[in-house]
C-alpha cells in the first residue's frame, strides 16, 4: 500500500507540473505585448489574430471527439479522455482559433478556473445521456461561471444520439440554467459524434459556424 501512495503521489506531482508547464505556456502565447501605434498596426495587417478557446467537461463527456471533428473534419471512432491537456489550433478567414481541452478528471478540474482570464470563450461539454453525473457536470460548470460571468458560453448537450439522452430543455433544467445571473452570452446546442458515422453531424458544422461567428465579434 505504502509503494501505490508513492506512485500515486509522483502521478498528482507529473500532473500539477504538467499544469504549471502548460499555464505558462498559455499565457506566454496568449498574453499581449507592448507596441507602438505603427507597430500594432503592421501586427493587425501582417498576422491573423488569436483567439483563446477553453473547452471543458467532466471527463467522458466526448469533448476530444468533438475538437478532433471540428479540426480534422472526420469522425474519430476510438477516443481515450484526456488525462492532461490537448491543444487544436484551426485557422480560419483572418482568425487562429487554439482551443485548450483540459481533462475532466478529478484531479484536473482545480486547475480549470486558472485558464479562464486568457480565454475569449468557453465551450462546455456534457454527456447529455449520463444522467447519475449531470448534478455534478451543472456543480463545476456553476463554479466557473462565478469566476467569469462576462465569458461567451457555448454549451453541447452532446451524445444526444444515446438512449437516454436528456433534450435541451431537459438538460437547461437539469442543469439549473435557469438560476443562472449570466452577463454574456450563451449558447445551448444538442451535438454527437456517431461510433458507425463517416460523415460529421451537421451539428458539429452548426457549433464551428457559431463559434467562428462569435468569436469574429470579439476585440
Amino acid at each position: 500500500m505504502s509503494h501505490l501512495r508513492h506512485i500515486g503521489a509522483a502521478i498528482g506531482t507529473l500532473v500539477a507540473i504538467l499544469g504549471s508547464i502548460m499555464f505558462i505556456s498559455w499565457k506566454y502565447f496568449s498574453g499581449s505585448r507592448r507596441h507602438s501605434e505603427e507597430e500594432y498596426s503592421f501586427l493587425q495587417e501582417s498576422q491573423p489574430r488569436e483567439k483563446q478557446i477553453l473547452v471543458l467537461g467532466l471527463d467522458g463527456a466526448g469533448k476530444s471527439s468533438i475538437l478532433n471533428c471540428l479540426a480534422t473534419h472526420t469522425v474519430k471512432h476510438s477516443t481515450s479522455p484526456t488525462q492532461g491537456f490537448n491543444a487544436v489550433c484551426i485557422h480560419t478567414e483572418g482568425c487562429k482559433l487554439n482551443f485548450l481541452e483540459i481533462g475532466g478528471s478529478c484531479n484536473l478540474r482545480s486547475y480549470w478556473n486558472l485558464y479562464l482570464n486568457k480565454a475569449h470563450m468557453l465551450i462546455y461539454v456534457v454527456d447529455s445521456a449520463d444522467q447519475e453525473r449531470l448534478p455534478l457536470a451543472g456543480q463545476e460548470l456553476h463554479r466557473l461561471l462565478k469566476e467569469d460571468l462576462m465569458l461567451p458560453l457555448v454549451l453541447l448537450a452532446n451524445k444526444q444520439d444515446l438512449d437516454g439522452a436528456l433534450s435541451i430543455s431537459g438538460l437547461h433544467r437539469k442543469l439549473l440554467l435557469h438560476d443562472l445571473n449570466y452577463e454574456q452570452k450563451l449558447f445551448l446546442m444538442a451535438t454527437n459524434v456517431t461510433e458507425d458515422g463517416t460523415q460529421v453531424p451537421k451539428n458539429i458544422h452548426d457549433v464551428k459556424e457559431l463559434i467562428i461567428q462569435l468569436i469574429s465579434q470579439k476585440r
